[in-house]
């Protein structure tokens, strides 16, 4: 028998040491040192039965090397495909984090039963009749999605093997454990080397597999940072659990944009798609109500019609306080200076509160114009007339800068049935009639002559 071999991990960034010490050396961390046991045993393939030749892999000139595009598989889930940039990659490893209870069992179950491809799906936390229960209530009757109680990597492929599915939905990675390494699921060198037994299967056999990975108390996905450099794809699966809505972005995408947002809902039959989120974002109030804008902002190719809601009242302890949710703090305080400085108003006694409904964070400046608004009706107590929408930037000098892809945005405030739209006096359009009434501005004062007369 192999002689056993301890090694020491540290659980921050993973970097291993042959004995103890106070802090990593790597990521200068303290105390997140643990003795982890390994076990040195020589590796065989993810296979069962390994093949008796093997072919090396030869260097080619890049000349040579063939670009045919595989075409992706779609995910029957507009919005996960949005974000993946199209579909699943021939081969991708894409890895799911989020908090607990957000939903990702339950996306990943109800995207494997709604599949036209044979999928796996294989869970080491949940038994197969509670799996079944769930999928009753979410997509009953379901041919093509098999189910497998496992947490050995080796029982797994064998598994694969007997039953050759085109997708594998592992939930999730943090449960696994594989024979060529003797420390407990979840550890370091667990989470690594089950996570190149994948790999390894999914380049070889041009089979996508999604894992769902835990995350810990700070938000980072659980195990070492090593994990997101070695999948393809890592999407974040965010929300209120108090709240029935669910976003999921993507912090990694090898085979598309990051930009890209998707938007569900969730309900006692599952996750639905929101296809239209302005329908969340923006609330339906019949009375019009001060401090309230409507911007026109891009999630990737996305256009979002969001809803900005100001608070301006006077300082009560002295010091005036800034507070903003869904938004950069440090840039509402440079658009309340400009507005001091530039307009003339006197916010500098004031205290400010900002939010962006919906439980967002937008980091487009051309929601600047907005928040000008929404902030200066607030002050004022004049409504803004809940038909106009703004889309622009402000700048230091108090000029109003145009934004990329602006008719993309005019052209959403139209579909949404608003009747104007306020942006900059430089927006280079195409010589078109529009629906919509579109007002040009050059300054902040231009904006509120318009607005409050």
């Amino acid at each position: 028998m192999a002689k056993t071999k301890t090694s020491f991990f540290c659980q921050s960034c993973g970097s291993q040491f042959a004995k103890w010490q106070g802090q990593c050396t790597s990521c200068k961390e303290w105390n997140t040192l643990v003795e982890e046991v390994i076990q040195k045993a020589e590796k065989t393939s993810w296979k069962t039965t390994e093949p008796t030749s093997k072919r090396a892999a030869k260097p080619q000139k890049i000349a040579e090397i063939s670009t045919a595009v595989e075409a992706r598989l779609n995910t029957q889930n507009n919005e996960l495909n949005r974000v993946l940039g199209g579909g699943l990659v021939p081969g991708s490893l894409t890895l799911l984090g989020g908090e607990p209870g957000i939903g990702k069992s339950t996306l990943m179950l109800q995207i494997a039963l709604q599949l036209p491809y044979k999928t796996l799906y294989v869970s080491g936390e949940e038994s197969a009749q509670q799996i079944k229960m769930r999928a009753d209530r979410i997509f009953p009757g379901s041919e093509n999605c098999y189910i497998l109680t496992e947490t050995k990597t080796q029982n797994i492929f064998r598994n694969i093997e007997a039953i050759a599915p085109d997708i594998v939905v592992i939930d999730s990675i943090q449960t696994l454990h594989t024979d060529y390494i003797e420390s407990s699921p979840g550890s370091i060198s667990q989470i690594r080397e089950t996570t190149t037994e994948l790999i390894k299967f999914a380049k070889e056999t041009a089979t996508p597999v999604i894992l769902i990975g835990h995350i810990t108390k700070d938000g980072n996905i659980a195990g070492p940072k090593i994990l997101e450099h070695m999948v393809d794809t890592v999407l974040q699966f965010e929300g209120d659990r108090n709240h029935v809505y669910r976003i999921l972005r993507a912090n990694k995408n090898r085979f598309g944009s990051t930009n890209e947002l998707g938007i569900y809902e969730m309900q006692g039959s599952g996750l639905r798609e929101v296809s239209n989120p302005s329908e969340i974002l923006i609330s339906k109030n019949e009375e019009e109500l001060s401090g309230t804008a409507i911007s026109a902002t891009l999630e990737g190719l996305r256009p979002l019609m969001i809803e900005i809601q100001a608070l301006v009242s006077s300082a009560v302890y002295g010091t005036p306080q800034r507070s903003a949710t869904g938004y950069n703090a440090k840039r509402l305080n440079m658009i309340l200076a400009v507005l001091e400085k530039r307009a003339g108003f006197k916010l500098g006694a004031k205290d400010v509160f900002l939010n962006i409904t919906g439980g967002i964070t937008v980091d487009d400046p051309a929601i600047d114009l907005a928040i000008v608004a929404a902030v200066l009706s607030s002050n004022i107590d004049i409504a803004i007339d809940k038909r106009m929408c703004f889309a622009a930037e402000v700048g230091l000098a108090g000029e109003v800068r145009p934004v990329n892809r602006v008719e993309q945005r005019i052209h959403e405030a139209e579909k949404l049935g608003f009747e104007s739209i306020v942006i900059s006096k430089y927006c280079k359009l195409p010589k078109k009639g529009y629906a919509i009434n579109i007002i040009k501005v050059a300054k902040v004062q231009d904006v509120v002559r318009h607005l409050f007369g």
